[in-house]
């Protein structure tokens, strides 16, 4: 697999930690992660996203495509609106969590964050008839700023009246007289804006940007998606699970009528037993994923993904339990230490309590 660096990598820091994730070289850390999620939670943060693949997929049978290969519905997808929709095999699991930009051409397609190649090798597997994919990586790529007070600094940087777009939507907008494609867009919980930009300008809008709102890491930006339960894919997605065992059966829309991989999805929904994905806090320490978590002496579930959470002062973590157990209110034993098991979202987001104004 070939290894893609951000086109940002030049700009950043020469201390900044880094990580491989997936086919994606990404930033972990730029100087505290504890600062970079209070940005987030408290102020702007400001993510390069360019470990993401940014995929075209245009041509006359693109829309019947993107119904086909896409968990959902996009028979109303137009220029103006993003989706977030779910990848699946024939065996209906998971490939990856994605964002969909409505395009006059098609569609973008937005993978997770090292998720590009194995996406982009599906989508070209499932292509017939007249459908043109094509890779976007080289020629765009996205930055983010999500927090509370993030429209103001999209007001500041680029036009005020952006940052009251309703969610989901997309413009194209002119910066500095290149053209952005714009969204109102966000995993965080928080006031979020994407967008897509040529990747010669991409670090002259970063600069600007940076003045504007702290840089944060990925391990910041995993841990707030994690507090409001949105999918990080390579951690809730991988060992082949289904959608309905992962807990993002939200991101599939069951009554359309065809697409890859709805059969096991469905016969997923009508069976018995198995089990589902909970969310739960511990003060003991952080478990590795795969920990058994046990109900007495009885296990009844493993771990799927934990950390430290500066929103809760707590470990926060999923676990994959028996479905007759995964419910919220439960104390169950992980490593000897008792976890208990809560509902989502974990924190609260500011964003939810201060108005745009």
């Amino acid at each position: 697999m070939s290894t893609f660096t951000t086109p940002l990598s030049t700009v950043h820091p020469g201390d900044a930690v880094t990580e491989l994730i997936g086919d994606a070289v990404v930033v972990r850390e730029y100087e505290d992660s504890h600062a970079e999620y209070s940005s987030l939670r408290d102020r702007a943060g400001l993510i390069d996203l360019g470990g993401a693949a940014l995929i075209m997929v245009a041509g006359r049978d693109a829309p019947d495509f993107l119904q086909d290969v896409l968990a959902r519905d996009v028979e109303f997808l137009t220029a103006e609106r993003t989706l977030t929709s779910l990848v699946l095999d024939a065996d209906g699991r998971i490939v990856d969590v994605v964002v969909v930009w409505g395009h006059d051409d098609g569609a973008i397609i937005e993978s997770s964050v090292g998720g590009g190649t194995r996406l982009l090798e599906h989508l070209r597997a499932r292509a017939t008839g007249e459908v043109e994919i094509t890779d976007l990586r080289g020629e765009r790529t996205v930055i983010a700023i999500e927090g509370p007070y993030s429209w103001g600094v999209i007001g500041r940087l680029i036009d005020n009246e952006l940052a009251a777009l309703p969610l989901d939507s997309v413009v194209e907008a002119i910066w500095s007289d290149v053209d952005v494609l714009f969204a109102r867009s966000g995993f965080t919980g928080e006031y979020g804006y994407k967008m897509i930009v040529p990747v010669n300008r991409v670090a002259e809008l970063w600069a600007l940007a940076a003045a504007e709102a702290t840089p944060v890491g990925n391990d910041a930006y995993e841990l707030a998606m994690l507090e409001v339960r949105q999918p990080v894919a390579r951690h809730e997605a991988a060992d082949g699970v289904g959608v309905v065992e992962s807990g993002a059966s939200w991101l599939v829309d069951i009554t359309k009528e065809s697409f890859v991989g709805r059969d096991a999805v469905d016969a997923e929904f009508r069976a018995e037993g198995g089990r589902r994905t909970v969310g739960f806090l511990t003060d003991g320490a952080v478990p590795a994923a795969g920990t058994p978590v046990k109900a007495g002496d009885e296990t009844i579930g493993e771990i799927v993904h934990a950390v430290e959470s500066y929103g809760t002062g707590r470990v926060l973590g999923l676990a994959r339990l028996d479905r007759d157990l995964a419910a919220a209110g439960l104390v169950l034993d992980v490593a000897d230490s008792p976890v208990e098991t809560v509902t989502s979202p974990y924190v609260t987001p500011k964003s939810w309590s201060i108005p745009i104004v």
